[in-house]
């Protein structure tokens, strides 16, 4: 690591006091590796004992956990299946701020790439409710999307636009509103250099004049009653506290619920500042915004039906389906259909497309936590060299009996998750992995 900028150094001795040392003794230490479990998919408990790594509690969130000796871990299956998210652990402060549960919560995150947080909170809401996550850059919004994919997110719409327009067609609409604001990442000099070279006491003072923009704007979003998070993962006063006083002065129906910060001296992690404003007045039940509308041609909308009988043992959950040139989503009932002016880059899940008077699956059709159990699932052992082969782009063989697409997943322990699908014919497996996401 490199050497850490001297006036960051007196900035943090004036405020730490006889802490200091030991939170400079910190940077002579490797940095943390943080996992989060997907509760979508499977319990802490249970992936702990299958987990082909070491995993210590960090004492942030049950879900959370310390990991070590996990080399090449994008590579491994379970990460393919969506089991676990990599995610620094004191980042995950965020998750257990935001009170996201599975009642049905309203929710915006506005700096949400590339989605280790809207991925913890959805987990927590456990398909309930609706998720709003931006980006307001187009790729990193493209990488959020796919993440949350990979997870099995199901009740959310990814955007990627500024947040005075968001707060224009959703304002006072959210239960919760996050901003992970951008900062000058004093949390991660320990591993990541890139990040001591670009600091300076002048984009300190820059990035605390866009926090509070962001923070005006995010503030607009949030419903009577409900809560607005503000994290960074910095340590200047001038970011954190500075910027949150400066909010509660000039917004007097706000007030300060909880405020922590984590050092790398303090806690299982490399450091993040979180706090929790409640706005005033009382939640408002049932608060509406005209919803989306179901809008698919009985053909298509028959031919699905037709394809969900054939790959399903049971239905799909209730929403709405959404036909765009031929692209079917499933979309959250309550999904309101402001969300769908801002262009999302997805909504819900993509089921798949009709084109010749056929239905062919996506992906995250398969991968979606949406309850279905296939009728055709080729199970395979994670260290098989039948799933190396798929997870590389080949086909595969399969029972005779497999007719059509078929989901492919992968063993771990008493359970099996999808990690894409195949078409079956005759023996064969036709792989139907998209290519992007190829290991080979």
């Amino acid at each position: 690591m490199k050497d850490l900028p001297a006036s960051f150094t007196e900035r943090m001795k004036k405020e730490l006091g006889s802490d200091y040392p030991s939170f400079k003794a910190c940077y002579e230490k490797p940095p943390v590796r943080g996992l989060r479990v997907n509760t979508l998919r499977i319990s802490p408990s249970d992936f702990r004992s299958v987990s082909p790594w070491e995993l210590s509690e960090t004492g942030i969130i049950p879900e959370g956990f310390a990991v070590s000796g996990a080399d090449n871990v994008g590579r491994h299956p379970y990460h393919a299946a969506g089991l676990f998210y990599m995610q620094e652990p004191s980042a995950m402060s965020v998750i257990a701020a935001s009170g996201a549960d599975a009642s049905g919560l309203k929710v915006l995150d506005l700096c949400a790439a590339p989605g280790g947080k809207s991925g913890g909170v959805a987990a927590r809401m456990k398909g309930k409710g609706i998720l709003v996550s931006n980006e307001i850059v187009p790729k990193r919004a493209l990488l959020l999307s796919r993440n949350l994919e990979r997870l099995g997110v199901a009740n959310a719409a990814v955007v990627s636009k500024k947040p005075d327009v968001i707060a224009k067609e959703l304002p006072g609409f959210f239960d919760a509103v996050l901003v992970d604001a951008p900062c000058s990442g004093e949390g991660m000099f320990r591993k990541d250099d890139a990040a001591i070279d670009e600091w300076s006491p002048e984009h300190v003072t820059a990035c605390a004049v866009r926090q509070s923009l962001i923070l005006e704007s995010a503030s607009e979003c949030v419903a009577a009653g409900g809560a607005l998070v503000y994290s960074t993962c910095t340590f200047s006063r001038e970011e954190n506290e500075e910027v949150v006083d400066r909010f509660l002065s000039a917004h007097g129906d706000f007030s300060l619920e909880h405020m922590e910060r984590l050092y790398p001296h303090t806690c299982c992690g490399e450091g993040h500042f979180v706090c929790r404003m409640r706005r005033a007045g009382v939640p408002v039940l049932n608060k509406e915004l005209p919803s989306v509308k179901p809008v698919c041609d009985k053909k298509s909308l028959g031919i699905f039906e037709d394809f969900v009988s054939s790959a399903l043992e049971s239905g799909l959950p209730d929403g709405v389906i959404v036909n765009s040139n031929g692209v079917l989503r499933l979309v959250p009932r309550d999904m309101p259909e402001a969300v769908m002016r801002l262009s999302p880059i997805s909504a819900g899940v993509t089921l798949g497309e009709v084109k010749k008077g056929r239905f062919k699956p996506s992906h995250a059709f398969f991968m979606a936590a949406l309850g279905q159990r296939f009728r055709r699932e080729l199970v395979l052992e994670p260290k098989s060299r039948e799933l190396s082969a798929f997870l590389s782009g080949n086909t595969l063989p399969c029972p005779e009996s497999f007719r059509g697409y078929s989901a492919v997943s992968v063993r771990a322990g008493g359970a099996a998750f999808p990690i894409g699908f195949g078409k079956a014919v005759d023996g064969v497996m036709k792989n139907h992995l998209p290519k992007g996401l190829y290991i080979v």
